[in-house]
């Protein structure tokens, strides 16, 4: 009796273990299956690219939010950096320079305002949430000034605007980055020292500290990452139409990329997350997306349903510790 007992509690965990570990992968399965049943024109290979495409943009900034909420971190200015790097880079672009230069030029903006984050976050013991939301009002109204509130618009160049609307076969160029920079992020996650102390600070940072962790520089670092993937959305986004809006450009993207990298399993409280559960994240926010669209529900209800999201996810986590 004893001995069934054992047998049906150690069931009873392996299925608890497999849902909390693989609880967005079978979310996304029962959406896919929904969305095909719902509309016909799911399956078709113009809208799987359509949605890939779209979530591209923000899943890059997932990735690097990935890497900055596991340090036990937040990036509230995701969305006002990429307006202000794809600025940089239309400035630069209007003006004749080379476009290597002008993506360049933007991935750096990107990377400093990264670096200021996280100097204010590690060296002055600032909040994360008050850092970089005045950060973002920085750089949304820095930009505003230089367009004098007006959309900058840039030169349309072939070679510029196929980065945000080419395709390599029937796969759009934004997706094929998106996937490069995946991988190259799941490898520094899981096979570098740096991943490693990453997840030591997000689970305990006084005991990182203890182990002679540089706590700091791998704070500094994380919020590097981040901004790099967004000077990089920052080129899809504003190659997509040569122009960036200082006003509307990347606005609320980086509430969009936190409810991905919590719908993927990531901890709010630090310590544990992985590259893969944001792509599952981004995907699912992605389709609900396509499924409105295609069975007519207003976009403006958007907001609704990712707060709705937001709050579930959230409610999983806490049940689960």
């Amino acid at each position: 009796m004893s001995d069934m007992k054992n047998t049906k509690k150690l069931k009873t965990n392996y299925i608890s273990k497999l849902w909390r570990e693989n609880s967005s992968i079978f979310a996304l399965i029962v959406l896919v299956i929904f969305a095909s049943i719902a509309s016909d024109k799911f399956f078709q290979v113009s809208n799987i690219m359509n949605v890939l495409r779209q979530t591209s943009i923000v899943g890059l900034i997932a990735i690097g939010m990935t890497f900055v909420i596991i340090g036990g971190g937040i990036d509230l200015s995701a969305g006002s950096v990429l307006a202000l790097s794809g600025g940089v880079i239309i400035l630069l672009q209007s003006r004749g320079l080379p476009i290597i230069l002008c993506i360049v030029a933007g991935c750096l903006t990107g990377i400093a305002v990264g670096i200021i984050n996280g100097l204010f976050i590690s060296k002055a013991k600032l909040a994360p949430f008050i850092v970089t939301l005045a950060i973002s009002t920085i750089a949304r109204s820095l930009l505003i000034h230089f367009a004098n509130g007006a959309t900058l618009i840039g030169k349309n160049d072939p070679a510029f605007t196929k980065i945000g609307n080419g395709k390599l076969g029937v796969v759009p160029i934004p997706v094929i980055i998106f996937i490069v920079i995946a991988i190259i992020a799941h490898f520094l996650l899981n096979n570098t020292k740096f991943g490693t102390y990453i997840y030591a600070i997000g689970g305990n940072e006084k005991t990182a500290v203890y182990s002679g962790i540089r706590v700091d520089r791998i704070k500094i670092a994380t919020y590097m990452v981040i901004g790099l993937c967004i000077g990089l959305a920052a080129m899809i986004e504003s190659a997509r139409l040569a122009s960036v809006s200082s006003s509307s450009s990347g606005m609320l993207y980086e509430l969009d990329a936190i409810t991905a990298v919590i719908i993927g399993g990531t901890s709010l409280n630090g310590g544990k997350g992985k590259i893969s559960g944001a792509i599952i994240g981004i995907l699912i926010l992605g389709i609900i997306s396509n499924i409105m669209n295609l069975l007519g529900i207003s976009p403006y209800l958007n907001g609704a349903v990712k707060g709705l999201i937001i709050l579930t996810a959230v409610l999983m986590q806490r049940k689960d510790r």
